[in-house]
């Protein structure tokens, strides 16, 4: 009788193991994180910022690898390594790096889920194979909702500069929730060859419910609805929002709008039985993109670039606690596109040293700076500065002494703390952008200033090198990219391999079909 009583203990225990293993065959919830133009130097250069602004040293290996002063995507317990070149480029762009781990396939910059060749044959996204499969999409942009990465996920098209259009398929694509930036171009093309849609009213049509104030926005928390764009009552160009140290009051941060996605996509316990699909709902996928990383990468910006990490990983630590409730159901993937700047940890002027404490007075980004204080100060003074020939031959920033003051300010870069050469870089940079000249010639102002305002990209330099940071480039670079994962076979994204595994690989752990996959172009 005992050893009957323990044969039927061991079945039932057996059948209960079947059960949840069953029940676990796949992840429910799978959360896709994007920092765009994050690689490992922004990683580390932001942990030091953190450190020391937690009141540690960045130059003590205790103070950095204090849990406090880590992110949460580093402390994940997987981590992989991928590289980022397309199809014809070792620099890719974020259209082809995008299309890559969206859908698995290498294309060329500036195109969106098309064949690299002829742009005739169109692709699925991963999350587009997700929706299909019974799953609910989200898709979350720090900019706007039709630029280029988070378009990957819903859109084919040619260019990615085809905005109305990408905008139109985004309106057609039956997601459940979109949030964050804005839309560019919604009410007519961006460019020849584009589209003509109003976005406004095929949202609209399509069941769509567009929201732009906190309070609505935040009310999704506790209602939400089927269909939802979710945009940031303030944005700024291009219909991104601000960057995070520029932050307005009433703006969501990415790790509220992560909040609110997932009180929308979750399921819902009064409708866990959709008649529609006649099965129980299958979880969600998510993506989210910090893109304005990449923005202050171009322009040389470290703390606006750190600042946009630290919100894009809160947001990442969103789905940590969402998944400590959903151990058994959850994957979260953290990675980057490519790497933006050429940033470097280390400058030649610091040597073996960091100062991230010099980091630490800069109160606004490059482009807050330069739409208000820069413009405004501009406009009282060129005319004045700039008259006649001796403004050529003086010392015009160092007798501005509001300007001087600004630097300050804002940056807290102060003149009496710099070198002669440093003064001398930023007295031609000023009067480049004060009277349109200095004495360099048109290809050194190239290689100095990029296409950003000299004065303002000369003051993130020598702030940035007086902390031990230095750049390489105003646009993206070809160095391979970190992977971070946690949850429900994360263990099968460790190792080395291209951007394109990324997406074969969600695509095998959530049991969609093998990518890349075709489909009938827009």
């Amino acid at each position: 009788m005992k050893h009957r009583h323990l044969i039927l203990s061991l079945s039932a225990t057996a059948l209960l193991a079947a059960a949840t293993s069953a029940s676990a065959a796949l992840p429910k919830y799978v959360f896709f994180f994007l920092g765009d133009g994050m690689s490992n130097t922004q990683i580390q250069a932001t942990e030091a910022y953190l450190t020391t602004i937690n009141g540690g040293e960045a130059t003590v290996a205790e103070d950095l690898m204090r849990p406090e002063n880590r992110l949460n995507m580093t402390k994940m317990p997987v981590a992989g390594m991928q590289t980022t070149y397309d199809a014809y480029a070792l620099m890719t762009d974020s259209a082809s790096s995008a299309t890559a781990f969206a859908s698995g396939l290498k294309t060329k910059s500036g195109v969106i889920n098309m064949d690299p060749e002829t742009q005739s044959v169109c692709y699925k996204s991963i999350a587009e194979l997700a929706h299909e499969s019974g799953r609910k999409v989200g898709v979350i942009s720090s900019v706007s909702l039709n630029h280029a990465t988070p378009a990957t996920y819903y859109a084919s098209v040619t260019n990615r500069g085809l905005m109305n259009n990408i905008a139109t398929q985004l309106a057609e694509s039956g997601y459940e929730f979109f949030g964050g930036g804005g839309l560019v171009a919604p009410e007519g093309p961006a460019r020849s060859g584009d589209t003509d849609n109003n976005i406004w009213n095929l949202l609209s049509a399509n069941g769509y419910t567009v929201l732009n104030d906190r309070s609505s926005i935040l009310s999704l928390k506790t209602q939400p609805m089927d269909k939802v764009v979710a945009i940031n009552p303030t944005l700024d160009r291009s219909s991104a929002m601000p960057y995070a140290i520029d932050r307005p009051e009433g703006n969501l941060s990415l790790k509220e709008m992560v909040e609110v996605a997932i009180a929308n996509l979750e399921d819902r316990p009064k409708k866990r039985w959709d008649k529609e699909r006649g099965s129980a709902r299958k979880g969600f996928f998510l993506m989210v993109e910090g893109g304005k990383i990449d923005w202050a990468g171009h322009a040389n910006d470290a703390v606006a670039n750190i600042g946009d990490i630290l919100d894009f990983d809160a947001a990442v630590g969103v789905a940590i606690e969402f998944a400590s409730r959903h151990p058994n159901e959850t994957l979260i993937v953290v990675t980057g596109d490519h790497e933006t700047g050429g940033m470097t940890v280390g400058h030649a002027t610091t040597a073996y040293t960091a100062y991230y404490d010099r980091l630490l007075g800069q109160k606004n980004s490059y482009e807050h700076f330069q739409a208000n204080q820069w413009a405004e100060h501009k406009a009282a003074n060129s005319e004045s500065i700039c008259a006649g020939d001796g403004w050529q031959a003086s010392n015009n920033l160092e007798q501005d002494t509001v300007m001087l003051g600004l630097i300050a300010d804002v940056f807290g870069l102060d003149w009496a703390d710099l070198n002669t050469y440093q003064k001398e870089k930023l007295e031609d940079a000023y009067d480049k952008s004060m009277c349109g000249a200095d004495d360099n010639s048109t290809d050194e102002n190239k290689l100095l200033y990029g296409g950003y305002e000299p004065v303002i990209v000369t003051i993130t330099h020598l702030l940035n090198e007086r902390a031990s940071i230095g750049w390489t480039s105003y646009s993206h670079t070809g160095v391979p990219v970190p992977l971070y994962a946690q949850g429900w076979a994360a263990e099968r994204l460790a190792g080395f391999y291209d951007n394109t595994d990324i997406a074969k690989r969600l695509a095998k752990i959530m049991r969609l079909p093998e990518m890349p996959v075709t489909k009938t172009c827009p």
